[in-house]
């Protein structure tokens, strides 16, 4: 019977969405089971093949757990705010909101080709005002809180002013920006500008000067993984270090238990280990240094406070504020070069650098506390303002970057840890060493110095030990005009937030989406964007008489907001009342599979279990993790075409001639080969593009073959392949099967589509088994043990393999159990019926049309999976091979049943045995149980 696949999938495509086949039930006894992939962004590109691989693999694993009683959420929506649809604005005029509805609405025709089993209804957008209102009440929320270290969570605002009420700071253990001392009475007595400045201070979403990476050519600011090698990774425009006012988000009070919660977490180690690194704990000691002549004293903090005898110079970071307070007049020129220089560098880039040493003298001396000696001040680039205090006590004889800082400017290297090295010439790091040249520290090991020292360090008043940590303050704020309003308005120059009735504050319309003439953030352009506090109402602009209408903020939320919290609103995507219904988030709770790419493991999945953990402690959800167990899908990788241009000419040279010749490689449209082969339509390619029209080719054999190579998939390289034409020749089910066939989910792998028709072979020969000739053709005979045999290795294989996300190797046991299936002409309906439902989370399409055929008017969606009967794969008889002498001579069946003794016994009476024997009495018997007879004679 012809397979027509297209006829078959658009029919059941339709089914699905009339009778909304994926909607999932709120209200039900059944246990929950939450499926998610990471958020999409809509690229006007649309889909290639290499997308969906994830998507793939978490609705094959979302269909098996509804086949095995579950209810299943499997929802999708779209991280539509984004930079693209920006510079597509800046560029064309077109607004934004046009473009991202258009990108999304070809995401949805291509998603729903796929077959994907996604419940459409709970769709969510960044940019739709009604989910961003929340994104907005989370931020008021967290800009209300403040983290208690006492009681180790976020507590609301009211709770700290009441406290400071009470007795100020006394006793206050908060997370904040500055240690701040005041009483009751200071307090009380403060205006109320002081008082919300001092608020600021704690406030888990705050405003205050920041180093950030800024773009002047996209007129906003990056975060760190948004640029490379200084360039920003959108446009690859220069980005520079720049001091601003921004909106911070304070993630570090979060970062031990961002770190000890990972270790109830079933994630790759590689992903946890980059949030290990990332947050960076350590623990040492802050230590004060006198800076001489100077009022001003330089704070460290260091992880090896036992070789303080050994800091011989210090090293400030260039954005340091002390710099310009502590430079001399003479080092001022040298320090403001290097300053300048240093400001066209990331902290990504500055972190990454390790062989290159630079840095500039300040003229200034520092005082070491316990040898006394006068220790140069430096500033370098190795040295970041964000981690620690932004300078450090410099010991070159135990750090390697130290010791060729020191080697390059010729400072001080005085050992004071022990070791036969010469640490003139590299540096020495060791803890299983002990301490010399360290005066009262003499003599002893790593942890009792360590211990000693931080004792000094406190009876000195200089110090205290501590734990440190790398993760920095999460910047919040973007100069652009594609992203999420702010809510915050400005009463004389202090921060106010809107009021929860007054969202969403929607985005305005502007005429233009670049930076104003005055430097404002694109809304500055907005004319009906202002805070009439006393009517409690946006109004427009030129109202602002900063007594009843104030400015709002003009910066919009980073990228990273709206995904930061989405999966919560997928549970109750429609609700005005809350983000989320708290008896539904307590019923679906924990993301159970998350699948998704490893690039954000420092951006997104961070961002998200913070506000996940700040939720929980406000009382809003229950559970303290949001993504339980996470699958880092790999890659698949295009095939690239290349033509050979022989230099200085218009052309081209067939690969297998090119050696002949001086040539450049030239990256071609995979479109322009002919079929699946390596050959390329000449006639297409010059009609490609204008500069090609007059190519001349040089073929061997009557053809001009390409180079191929096996690259990242990108339209930069022209080896896109559209997932809409695979559907179109292979079936969605094809694409499927194919892409699961491929290799181990984890693993990137090369994309050939030529591969697809042995797919797509195997779904013509899993059709015509329900098929004699053109009629349909199923019998209700019961199957043989034989028949039986199959289908059951077929469900334990299977079960294994998507329990263990092997999807790979579950298509490989299809194509072998129909085989298997078709040479003993079998069309038992006992054995096609639970056949068609292991094989339906990856060919869904295929499925329901023979489950419809076999006479059910309901989808095969929530028939129950096959359970495995291990007694049909229990053999009856094996077939022993004997061995004489290390050769097969025969082989004997006997009954499975029979143990090693009675192999033994029975083979010794085979009338073939006893021919090789001729009477003689074998030196001895080896039965390897069911399997093998070795004889020695």
């Amino acid at each position: 019977m012809f397979y027509d696949h297209q006829q078959i999938e658009k029919k059941w495509q339709k089914y699905w969405e009339e009778n909304q086949t994926y909607k999932t039930s709120n209200n039900t006894d059944k246990p929950k089971f939450y499926v998610l992939d990471m958020f999409p962004y809509p690229s006007g590109a649309g889909l290639h093949v290499g997308h969906p691989l994830g998507y793939i693999a978490s609705d094959i694993y979302a269909r098996y757990k509804r086949h095995q009683g579950f209810n299943v959420l499997h929802p999708v929506g779209y991280d539509s705010f984004g930079l693209p649809a920006e510079q597509y604005a800046i560029q064309t005029g077109t607004h934004p909101a046009i473009t991202t509805e258009q990108n999304i609405t070809r995401y949805e025709e291509q998603l729903r080709k796929i077959g994907f089993s996604f419940d459409w209804s709970r769709e969510v957008r960044t940019s739709d005002a009604s989910y961003y209102k929340w994104t907005q009440w989370i931020f008021i929320e967290l800009f209300h809180s403040w983290y208690n270290k006492d009681t180790d969570k976020a507590e609301s605002i009211s709770s700290l002013v009441k406290r400071f009420e009470e007795k100020g700071t006394e006793g206050l253990n908060a997370n904040q920006n500055d240690e701040l001392n005041f009483t009751a009475e200071e307090w009380k007595e403060a205006s109320e500008i002081d008082k919300e400045d001092i608020l600021l201070n704690y406030r888990l979403a705050y405003r205050a000067e920041t180093t950030v990476n800024w773009c002047p050519a996209l007129g906003t600011v990056l975060a760190n993984d948004e640029v490379k090698d200084g360039k920003s990774e959108r446009g690859g425009f220069p980005v520079f270090q720049k001091k601003m006012m921004q909106w911070s988000m304070r993630i570090s009070a979060y970062s031990e238990r961002l770190l000890q919660g990972l270790k109830t977490l079933d994630w790759p180690q590689p992903l946890k280990d980059s949030q290990e690194y990332w947050i960076g704990k350590s623990q040492g000691a802050q230590v004060r240094f006198n800076v001489e002549g100077h009022d001003e004293i330089v704070e460290v903090f260091t992880t090896r406070p036992d070789t303080i005898f050994g800091a011989t110079f210090m090293v400030l970071a260039p954005e340091n504020p002390l710099v310009e307070t502590i430079t001399t007049a003479e080092q001022k020129a040298e320090v403001d070069s290097y300053i300048e220089e240093t400001s066209k560098k990331t902290e990504r880039d500055r972190m990454a650098d390790v062989k290159n040493v630079s840095g500039a003298f300040t003229g200034s001396y520092a005082l070491n506390p316990f040898s006394g000696e006068r220790m140069p001040i430096y500033i370098s680039d190795y040295v970041l303002m964000g981690y620690g205090t932004g300078a450090v006590m410099a010991v070159p004889a135990h750090d390697e970057r130290d010791h060729r800082f020191a080697k390059k400017f010729n400072l001080e290297i005085k050992k004071v840890v022990e070791t036969d090295e010469d640490v003139q010439e590299a540096s020495f790091d060791s803890k299983d060493s002990v301490c010399v040249n360290s005066d009262f520290l003499n003599g002893l090991n790593y942890n009792d110095a360590k211990a000693l020292i931080i004792s000094a360090i406190e009876k000195k008043g200089i110090g205290h030990g501590t734990t440190n940590y790398r993760q920095r303050d999460a910047i919040f704020s973007r100069q652009r005009y594609w992203g999420e309003p702010v809510p915050i308005y400005y009463k004389d120059g202090m921060p106010y937030t809107l009021p929860t009735s007054a969202l969403p504050l929607e985005l305005p319309e502007v005429e233009k989406y670049l930076p104003t003439e005055d430097g404002d953030p694109p809304l500055g352009n907005a004319k009906t964007f202002a805070w009439d506090e006393a009517n409690q109402k946006v109004v427009a602009t030129d109202l602002i008489d900063d007594k009843t209408v104030f400015p709002l903020e003009l910066s919009t939320m980073p990228g990273w907001a709206g995904s930061s919290w989405y999966f919560l609103r997928y549970i109750d995507p429609n609700n005005d009342e809350v983000f989320a219904n708290k008896e539904l988030s307590d019923y679906w709770g924990q993301v159970d599979l998350y699948i998704g790419g490893s690039e954000h493991a420092t951006g997104h999945l961070l961002y998200s279990r913070f506000w996940n953990m700040f939720l929980k402690d406000r009382g809003y959800i229950n559970q303290d993790e949001p993504f339980q167990k996470l699958i880092n899908q790999g890659m698949i990788l295009g095939m690239s075409a290349f033509v050979y241009r022989v230099d200085g000419t218009n052309q081209y040279v067939s690969k297998n001639l090119a050696k002949d010749y001086t040539t450049h490689a030239i990256h071609v449209d995979v479109s322009l080969l002919k079929g699946t082969s390596d050959e390329l339509d000449t006639e297409a390619f010059k009609a490609w593009r204008p500069d090609y029209a007059d190519a001349e080719f040089i073929l061997e054999d009557g053809k001009y073959i390409t180079g191929r190579e096996v690259e990242k998939m990108s339209k930069s390289k022209y080896n896109v392949v559209n997932p809409d034409d695979i559907c179109e020749e292979y079936g969605a089910d094809g694409l499927r099967l194919y892409e699961m066939f491929l290799g181990p989910l984890e693993q990137s792998k090369p994309w050939n589509t030529q591969g697809l028709s042995g797919v797509y072979g195997f779904l013509k020969k899993f059709w015509n088994l329900y098929f004699d000739g053109d009629t349909f053709s199923v019998s209700d005979e019961e199957p043989t043990k034989a028949e039986y045999k199959v289908l059951h290795t077929l469900i334990k294989k299977v079960f294994y393999d998507i329990e263990n996300f092997s999807f790979n190797t579950s298509v490989s046991s299809f194509m072998i159990a129909v085989n298997e299936l078709q040479k003993i002409k079998c069309n038992k309906r006992n054995i096609l019926e639970p056949l068609a439902v292991i094989i339906s989370p990856y060919a869904p399409h295929i499925c329901e049309e023979v489950w419809n055929l076999l006479g059910y008017s309901e989808s095969i969606e929530f028939e129950k999976f096959p359970e495995l009967n291990e007694e049909y794969l229990v053999e009856d008889e094996i077939n022993y091979p004997v061995s004489v002498n290390g050769k097969m001579k025969f082989k004997i069946s006997l009954s499975a049943q029979l143990s090693a003794q009675e192999v033994e016994v029975l083979v010794l009476q085979d009338e073939k045995m006893k021919e090789i024997l001729a009477g003689n009495t074998p030196k001895k018997i080896i039965v390897v149980h069911k399997r093998i007879i070795n004889i020695v004679i």
